[in-house]
């Protein structure tokens, strides 16, 4: 009795595994879909889930745009971004921007003002004008 109820739990776990890895690869498709189509998909654990959570709730007013999808790829990208987002202080924003969160201001405090206005950069969530897209996750 013992080996099948351990079997079981094996069996089960297995299984709860595969559907969170075909969930996250379904998110991931999606998100990197939609999100690169206007900008750089940030990779999650940029953001906090409750930046995520409050980003992904108000896309119909993304940043003076209308991001807004269909509810099952609003569903799909979400839950791809809070399985994976970033957790504690540093990554969190008041603002929701990842250009505005202690660990990319840190990390970036010794870029000048005059650097961040030059042509090929122009803002700092240009990402990929500095790092490519390897840095990125591509």
């Amino acid at each position: 009795m013992k080996r099948l109820l351990i079997l079981l739990s094996v069996l089960w776990v297995g299984q709860a595994v595969a559907e969170n890895n075909a969930a996250g690869s379904a998110g991931y498709q999606k998100w990197q879909k939609e999100c690169s189509s206007c900008h750089v998909a940030y990779p999650p654990h940029m953001l906090s889930s409750e930046n995520w959570r409050e980003l992904m709730g108000k896309l119909d007013k993304h940043f003076n745009s209308n991001a807004a999808l269909e509810a099952k790829d609003t569903r799909l990208i979400r839950d791809f971004l809070l399985r994976f987002a970033g957790s504690g202080p540093k990554y969190t924003s008041a603002s929701l921007r990842i250009s505005e969160t202690p660990w990319f201001v840190r990390e970036h405090r010794i870029i000048s003002e005059s650097e961040w206005k030059l042509p090929e950069v122009k803002t700092r969530s240009n990402c990929t004008a500095c790092h490519g897209k390897k840095v990125l996750g591509d």
